[in-house]
């Protein structure tokens, strides 16, 4: 339930003239524009902004992944909890632009998902799918009908190969959406106007387009800034990309955009990307398909709506002319030609909702709402508190609450103006999904919304009220290793242990599903004894608790400030990984973590000595340890440690090991002062990486002895890799550092930058690009005897 200071936060964000000015403005356009994109964050949002605000186009935003292979700045959510995070931080940056949102990827269990990094569109098509996307975005056309689509990215070499595959995809299910001969389960065929591509570089940091973008044929131009808050449309695109704040988005800029370029496929040079379309109520009246009827209607509502936006912001002025144009569209629709309506109904209804949102905003509609939980499991029930007030023109005010299947309302009490219910989830309702495949920008999400009608000037009008928290339908038995995973060296001799389990099962109702020849059963109600046979060959083994043969879930509550509170759930087996492990012998290890990585935890699970270093620490004595080790991206998060680093590099020059793991260009990283000798990150990205987790690995030093004890590093260590060798790979470094192996995509100019170390005076700084730490969190065998390797001390 939102606190106080939550709620209060809320409200003053959510001004009530602007919530008018935004109604209004959706009033002026009958466009609808799809931008569609590969990742939460692609989004050309100030672009948005301005179709939306400045334009009042309606803007849906098409997105093939919800980011779950993309890293995370704020905390240690990833992969299945990344990809619910970055999908609330999408609807998020959505209700900032007013915009609604398609969903092409349901998720990471769907073929179509953010896998990682990909350098080559068709070779991504072919990893989710070709025709399954097509026919997705097929899909999203005939259901969300744009007359504009606009991809955000180039197919380009250069380019993010998932930004390839999305653009490859709107563009080829342009002509499917259109023919009747290709089914969608019964959605009409949608013929898109324009497809227009972007005329400007996606060349970055991370990408650097090989090919210069096609020539402008049209700009887009935001001539004046917002009228009701005064700033201008890239900047209100920046608030919504703050929202993305997983992937550190969200700038203040000095010097804001006013217009975008764009590349009409198959076009001419254009003054404007409407030209030719029908914009208002009245160029649909000028339809040859249009009855003299209904063409006297629509214009009478058009210059009614011009009236209502112009009279801005006078309230008693706007609600008659909404009030008569509001009739005049129902009329308009009862008495549509069949050849019209096909083109055009969808247009008229949704302005017909439209002007229902803004009479109820000129009514000064007041709705706010409390829920006692909203995380509810089958059988569960919770308490909805709905208060409400308006002006005196809405008469015979009725809420009623929205539910999916599954789940049950009943009103507890009604007073003037306050109403309360209690939802109930049936002993059999599903689990609900944290990947929702639609968001809109209207409200009407999740399980459960609440719809308000009211009676005005003699019409009844209706909208949607979404509530402040989503509700969730969560499993109702759980449970919790302490830690999901044991490392087990094949030169142990032990095979008993306890694991401890947090669960809410009866202790006689908890069972377990093993391995062959393994066992575990309860030896309390926390303590889970788990024997392993004698012997045991190398590989991965999972211990699943389970009630009636039913696995327990792990609940993962998801909090930050800048989206609303989520439970992710999975299925979450122990994992015992049994391998040929040996660990440097006497060696104190300081780990320095920015929140992005796993890393410390997993160096205690193998059984090394290691400290998790705070500011104090890093400040004092660092000649306890023998070597220190700095987490992925940890300079960019951590002030301390930055300021640290000249510390840091007489630690080395007096006889320590400093390893450093990956880190952007902008992570804090300063190459002539960050390392204890100069290394330049590459830039951009996409060339400085290999994302072939099988590509070959060659030992340049095969006498190394990084390489050669404790483990003797080999073919098989290289073997069964997750989603890619390395990313930032060192572009350049100063000659005492000695390149340890070479690795490279296909086709591709090897990189020597993934693995390099130097002594340095007493010391030794090492430095390696590879995902280690993706590596240990899916259990891959090689990556924990290379990391035993890298910590072990100098001296």
């Amino acid at each position: 339930m939102l606190d106080d200071r939550e709620r209060l936060s809320r409200q003053k964000s959510d001004p009530a003239i602007i919530r008018l000015h935004r109604a209004l403005s959706r009033l002026k356009s009958v466009v609808t524009v799809m931008h569609s994109g590969a990742h939460p964050d692609d989004e050309q949002s100030g672009m948005v902004a301005y179709l939306r605000y400045g334009r009042g186009m309606r803007v849906v935003v098409t997105c093939s992944t919800r980011g779950e292979g993309g890293q995370n700045i704020l905390g240690p959510e990833r992969q299945g909890a990344l990809g619910a995070l970055r999908t609330r931080e999408m609807e998020q940056a959505a209700r900032e632009l007013d915009c609604d949102v398609h969903w092409v990827g349901h998720g990471p269990e769907d073929p179509i998902f953010d896998f990682g990094f990909s350098k080559n569109g068709e070779e991504t098509l072919a990893r989710w799918g070709e025709y399954l996307l097509i026919d997705r975005m097929v899909r999203a056309y005939r259901r969300e009908k744009p007359d504009i689509v606009i991809p955000t990215f180039l197919d380009v070499p250069g380019q993010h190969g998932h930004h390839r595959a999305m653009t490859l995809a709107a563009k080829r299910a342009v002509a499917l959406a259109a023919d009747p001969v290709y089914d969608c389960d019964g959605l009409a065929p949608w013929t898109v106007s324009k497809f227009y591509l972007p005329a400007w570089s996606g060349a970055s940091d991370a990408y650097d387009d090989e090919v210069p973008p096609p020539p402008v044929t049209v700009s887009v131009h935001a001539d004046h800034d917002d009228v009701v808050t005064g700033v201008s449309y890239d900047e209100i695109g920046q608030w919504s990309r703050a929202c993305h704040h997983s992937q550190g988005m969200g700038q203040w800029l000095y010097r804001p955009k006013s217009h975008w370029d764009l590349h009409l496929q198959g076009g001419q040079d254009e003054i404007d990307i409407t030209d030719n379309l029908p914009t208002s109520l009245s160029d649909l009246a000028k339809s040859g398909t249009c009855s003299p009827e209904v063409a006297t209607l629509l214009k009478t509502v058009q210059l009614a709506l011009d009236r209502a936006i112009a009279a801005f912001p006078d309230r008693d002025a706007i609600r008659p002319f909404l009030s008569r144009a509001y009739p005049g569209l129902v009329q308009a629709i009862a008495i549509l030609p069949d050849d019209f309506a096909a083109l055009h109904l969808h247009r008229l209804v949704r302005k017909k909702h439209e002007i229902a949102i803004a009479l109820f905003e000129a009514a000064q509609v007041k709705f706010n709402s409390a829920i006692d939980n909203p995380f509810l499991h089958p059988g569960g029930h919770t308490i909805i508190d709905i208060r409400f007030s308006s002006s005196s023109e809405l008469k015979n005010i009725e809420i009623v609450p929205i539910v999916c299947d599954g789940i049950s309302s009943q009103m507890l009490s009604s007073d003037k103006g306050h109403i309360r219910f209690a939802l109930v989830a049936n002993e059999d309702t599903p689990v609900g999904s944290v990947y929702p495949r639609l968001f809109y920008a209207n409200h009407g999400n999740g399980p459960v919304y609440f719809r308000m009608r009211a009676l005005c000037d003699g019409q009844t009008i209706e909208r949607n009220f979404d509530l402040p928290e989503t509700v969730q339908i969560v499993p109702a038995f759980e449970g919790h290793w302490a830690d999901d995973a044991v490392i087990l060296p094949l030169s142990s001799s032990t095979r008993k242990w306890v694991a401890a389990l947090d669960h809410n099962v009866a202790r006689g109702e908890l069972g377990f599903k093993t391995p062959v020849g393994w066992s575990a059963g309860a030896i309390s109600d926390t303590e889970i004894e788990i024997t392993a046979p004698a012997r045991v060959s190398a590989g991965v083994y999972h211990i699943l608790p389970v009630r009636d043969d039913l696995p327990l879930v792990t609940k993962t509550v998801i909090d930050y400030p800048h989206v609303s509170k989520l439970v992710y759930h999975r299925r979450d087996p122990l994992r015992v990984l049994a391998l040929d492990l040996a660990l440097p012998q006497n060696t104190r290890i300081g780990y320095v973590g920015g929140g992005s990585d796993n890393v410390g935890v997993w160096m205690a699970r193998m059984g090394l000595d290691v400290s998790i270093l705070d500011a104090d620490d890093l400040a004092g004595d660092l000649s306890k340890y023998d070597t220190l080790v700095i987490g992925i991206l940890a300079f960019g998060m951590r002030a301390d440690l930055r300021a640290s680093a000249a510390h840091i590099h007489q630690f080395v020059r007096r006889g320590g090991h400093l390893l450093t793991l990956y880190h952007r260009p902008k992570d804090g990283w300063d190459s002539a002062a960050t390392p204890p000798l100069p290394i330049t990150i590459g830039s951009p990205s996409l060339r400085w990486r290999v994302t072939d987790p099988d590509a070959p690995v060659k030992i340049l030093q095969p006498d190394h002895a990084l390489l050669n004890g404790p483990n003797k590093i080999g073919p098989d260590d290289w073997a069964g890799w997750d989603k890619e060798r390395g990313l930032y790979f060192a572009a350049q470094w100063d000659d005492a550092y000695q390149a340890l192996i070479s690795v490279s995509d296909a086709g591709e100019a090897p990189l020597t930058g993934g693995l390099i170390s130097a002594e340095i005076g007493l010391g030794r700084h090492t430095h390696t690009s590879l995902i280690l730490h993706h590596q240990l969190d899916k259990c891959v065998p090689g990556a924990f005897r290379l990391l035993a390797n890298l910590v072990q001390g100098q001296r």
